[in-house]
C-alpha cells in the first residue's frame, strides 16, 4: 500500500518545515538541544523553558552588571524578549520576572544574531545562580522558549567570536518611530556583520512604546498551525 510511505515522507517533510523555524541559544549556553525531537518531553513551545529543567547541568560564568546573548535564528524575521530569573536558595527558575530586553526587538533575516550587553536591573551578588529565558515569536505566529543558566561572575568575559551577526541580520526596536528626531539615533540596532563590542553593534534600552508592541506580539495567533504542530508532540 502506498499511502504509508507517503504519510511517512509527508511527516518528514512537515518536521523539516517546522525545526527549521526553532532558534538555537549560542551563548550562554542553552539547557539541552531542544530541537533534537528524540525527547517527545522537550518542545520549543513549552513555557518557560521548553520542557527542560535547571537540573540539565549547563552553566555559563556571566558578568554581573549584564553580558551578551548570541543566537542562531531560523525565522525570515523574529521578535525577541529576553527575560531574567534569579534562583531562590538553589530552586529551579520558573518566575522569569526580570526583562533584560524592556524594549522588543525584531530581528530580520536568518542566521546568526547577539545583543553584545544586556544590562542587569538591579545588583547582583557574587555567585548567584539565575537563568535567562528567551522567547521568540516568528511568522508562524507562536511563541518559543529556551533557557540558559548561569552564574554570576566579577571577572566573567564573553569567550571570543562567540558574539557575532551575519551580514544579512538587521533589527529594530518595535514601537518606536524613526521619524522622531529624538528617537531615531536609539531606533534602530545595528548589527549587520560585526562583532561584539564593534562601534556599529549597540543595543539602545531608552525606547517607549514596548506596551504596544507586547501586545500587537502576544496578539499574533495562528490556530491552524498549533493544531497542525501540537498533534505532532513537538
Amino acid at each position: 500500500m502506498m499511502f504509508i510511505p507517503t504519510l511517512v515522507a509527508f511527516a518528514a517533510a512537515v518536521f523539516v518545515q517546522l525545526a527549521s523555524g526553532h532558534f538555537e541559544i549560542v551563548y550562554p549556553e542553552w539547557r539541552a538541544d531542544s530541537i533534537d525531537p528524540g525527547n517527545d518531553n522537550i518542545s520549543q513551545w513549552n513555557y518557560p523553558c521548553a520542557g527542560i529543567g535547571d537540573d540539565a547541568g549547563n552553566r555559563t560564568d556571566w558578568p554581573l552588571t549584564g553580558g551578551a546573548v548570541a543566537l542562531k535564528l531560523r525565522h525570515p524575521w523574529t521578535y525577541i524578549y529576553i527575560n531574567l530569573g534569579l534562583s531562590i536558595q538553589g530552586a529551579n527558575v520558573t518566575n522569569f520576572n526580570m526583562s533584560l530586553t524592556p524594549d522588543l526587538t525584531n530581528v530580520t533575516g536568518k542566521g546568526n544574531f547577539c545583543l553584545p550587553h544586556l544590562d542587569v536591573p538591579m545588583d547582583i551578588a557574587e555567585g548567584t545562580h539565575a537563568s535567562i529565558q528567551i522567547v521568540t515569536n516568528g511568522q508562524d505566529g507562536q511563541d518559543m522558549y529556551n533557557c540558559a543558566d548561569i552564574t554570576f561572575r566579577a571577572n566573567a568575559k564573553v569567550p571570543d567570536g562567540v558574539c557575532k551577526n551575519d551580514t544579512q541580520i538587521s533589527a529594530v526596536i518595535v514601537g518606536q518611530s524613526t521619524a522622531d528626531s529624538n528617537q531615531s539615533a536609539t531606533a534602530t540596532v545595528t548589527v549587520t556583520g560585526q562583532a561584539a563590542g564593534s562601534t556599529s553593534t549597540s543595543q539602545s534600552s531608552s525606547a517607549n512604546g514596548i506596551a504596544e508592541a507586547y501586545t500587537m506580539t502576544l496578539a499574533i495567533v495562528l490556530g491552524l498551525t498549533f493544531v497542525a504542530t501540537s498533534g505532532m508532540g513537538f
